[in-house]
């Protein structure tokens, strides 16, 4: 597999147990994944770090082969936190540098000390008698000029923003000295986003999608329901047989067809080798055309929803 093939697809490490966090990115970098993609807020990095570590050890990959993502969660948002927030990321991971740190969401939480609570969550404080998120006051702006400082001091080599639209985007690229390199956000056939992914790569960046199954990361949230699930769509399972594919390499491929890298989360050796597989057959415009259509604009991590039922604090960030 090429290169651009290996950055292409992510290992996700959102909701990957800590007990099998180290064994499961050994094996993914062994498998042959170059793009890893964790977050503050997952709160298995250390365990992360471990299994790189292990990995660049037993001489798997080099580190520059790698990409290595991680993201700046919401209570860190203040430019005198933004710094500490990355060594902490760092120490955790054993690097020395981030390929790229994103801004996780466009929410600016109250800070919580690391000593406190790490990773920190949505909830101000847990164990209140009514508990919910505490909000700050730190304009957008000022977070992206700490971001940039990262950048000047070698720390990091890209920087870029997760869960923005368009205005947000727009906003950003008038008043950034850095241009942002990379927007992830939820996309999958049953939410294409395809202004907000056109508007991006003409801004120049790379788009990464998250959730590129929709309702399967979901589903164990009580955020969806199973027969949301896009792989039980008639025309996967035609497009599957006919490339004797199974239903979710096929709407892998039409992500990365669609010129984005995607994310996907297993810890099962068979299903990382599987969603490798994508590089020996192509759909054609008319099956990208039809996959597309299945949008509905369903999204499935919605600040706006899950915010409100599970933290009693409605906080939308989309229209």
């Amino acid at each position: 597999m090429s290169k651009k093939g290996q950055a292409s697809i992510g290992l996700g490490l959102w909701k990957i147990a800590n007990e099998q966090c180290a064994e499961t990115v050994y094996s993914a970098i062994k498998a042959g994944y170059r793009h890893l993609d964790s977050a503050c807020d997952y709160g298995n990095e250390v365990e992360v770090g471990q299994g790189i570590t292990r990995a660049l050890t037993d001489g798997l990959c080099s580190r520059e082969e790698l990409t290595v993502t991680s993201k700046l969660w919401n209570t860190y948002h203040s430019p005198a936190h933004v710094k500490p927030a990355l060594e902490k990321i760092l120490s955790d991971l054993k690097l020395d540098y981030l390929d790229s740190f994103l801004i996780h969401f466009p929410i600016a939480q109250a800070f919580v000390p690391f000593e406190k609570r790490y990773p920190p969550e949505w909830l101000y404080d847990p164990e209140a008698d009514n508990p919910t998120m505490k909000l700050s006051h730190i304009p957008l702006a000022d977070t992206w000029g700490a971001m940039e400082k990262l950048v000047d001091q070698g720390l990091v080599k890209r920087i870029g923003i997760c869960n923005y639209n368009s205005g947000l985007l727009h906003d950003l690229m008038s008043y950034s000295t850095i241009k942002p390199a990379e927007l992830q956000i939820e996309s999958h056939p049953y939410l294409t986003q395809e202004p907000l992914i056109r508007l991006a790569k003409s801004y120049g960046m790379t788009v990464t999608a998250f959730s590129p199954f929709g309702a399967l990361s979901y589903i164990e949230l009580d955020m969806a329901d199973a027969d949301e699930s896009v792989l039980t769509q008639s025309l996967i399972a035609e497009a599957a047989g006919k490339y004797n594919k199974t239903p979710a390499q096929i709407v892998l491929r039409w992500g990365i067809q669609r010129g984005c890298s995607v994310i996907t989360k297993t810890t099962k050796p068979e299903r990382l080798q599987e969603n490798l597989q994508l590089f020996d057959f192509a759909l054609t415009d008319a099956e990208m055309t039809a996959i597309s259509a299945l949008n509905k604009n369903r999204r499935f991590n919605d600040p706006g929803v899950f915010c409100e039922s599970a933290f009693n604090t409605f906080y939308p960030i989309y229209d």
